[in-house]
């Protein structure tokens, strides 16, 4: 991203009127690590053998450990705050409403992951100067196939008058 481009962002706050249904985003990619999955079994205190345990993990349907869905769930939310339109919102956002997420396929250490970000949807407030995105972000893994998809309820401001 070229400088100029960086010092438009910089100084510029999109808001809720600024974005429309169907804008659509997506991010670098990101390799999930043995660290990664370790510390975060640290982090959060679940020790799950699926994630933890090489030999228990070998005798499932997986075959190998698997990292947490929640993981997945922050790196994907990780990925997405790099997104130029998060900077573009920084300063709007009045706060998170709600996360829905749903897994579908397993992610495994070496595994590389990238999101892509749609507004599915644009509610307004029931105070004026707010609105609520529904973002939905699908984590895809370096074969294609989509991994988790998870809906956020993201409310900003609007301009203002």
């Amino acid at each position: 991203m070229g400088s100029n481009l960086l010092s438009l962002i910089e100084g510029t706050t999109f808001y809720y009127d600024d974005l429309n249904v169907g804008d659509r985003f997506q991010t670098a990619g990101r390799t999930v690590t043995e660290a990664d999955i370790v510390n975060f079994a640290g982090l959060s205190g679940d020790f799950n053998s699926v994630h933890v345990d090489a030999e228990f993990a070998s005798t499932t349907g997986n075959g190998q450990r698997i990292a947490h869905g929640l993981l997945v769930l922050a790196i994907a939310s990780g990925l997405s705050t790099r997104l130029p339109l998060m900077k573009l919102i920084d300063k709007a956002i009045l706060g998170l409403a709600g996360v829905e997420c749903r897994w579908f396929k397993p992610t495994f250490a070496g595994d590389t992951i990238h999101v892509t970000v749609e507004i599915q949807a644009k509610e307004p407030g029931k105070k004026p100067d707010r609105g609520t995105l529904i973002l939905k972000r699908l984590a895809i893994n370096q074969r294609g196939e989509t991994v988790m998809e998870s809906t956020s309820r993201i409310v900003l401001k609007t301009k203002p008058a």
